[in-house]
């Protein structure tokens, strides 16, 4: 089993080779304030805008969404997506979890990062 920082590294690789594979061009970001709140990966682009958190962990507690719910108060625009290591997928304080496993086999250039997941 990868820990959780191979795990982040992972997503990293996918999501810009998704980027590079995109024909519209997309920019890839980290996030973090002076207060030391940081969201792992933030994507803009023409398809879409998303704030990015990856835990290495089966369960998703309502402390993990709290970077997450951050950056979206301060970029409304933004959509939340928080992967990690369970089965289920659901929306929970309106951020999109899912499965790690489901969203890089779901990954495919030149479509939305959450296509296949609205729940």
């Amino acid at each position: 089993m990868i820990d959780g920082h191979a795990l982040e590294g992972l997503v990293f690789q996918q999501i810009l080779a998704w980027k590079d594979y995109t024909i519209q061009k997309h920019s890839l970001h980290f996030w973090r304030t002076r207060s030391g709140v940081e969201v792992d990966f933030v994507v803009l682009g023409p398809l879409g805008f998303w704030a990015i958190e990856v835990k290495n962990s089966a369960h998703v507690h309502p402390a993990d969404l709290s970077s997450l719910k951050a950056f979206m108060s301060d970029y409304p625009g933004a959509a939340g997506l928080f992967l990690y290591r369970g089965k289920e997928r659901m929306r929970l304080k309106n951020v999109l979890c899912l499965p790690v496993e489901d969203f890089l086999k779901a990954l495919t250039p030149n479509t939305r990062l959450d296509h296949d997941f609205f729940l």
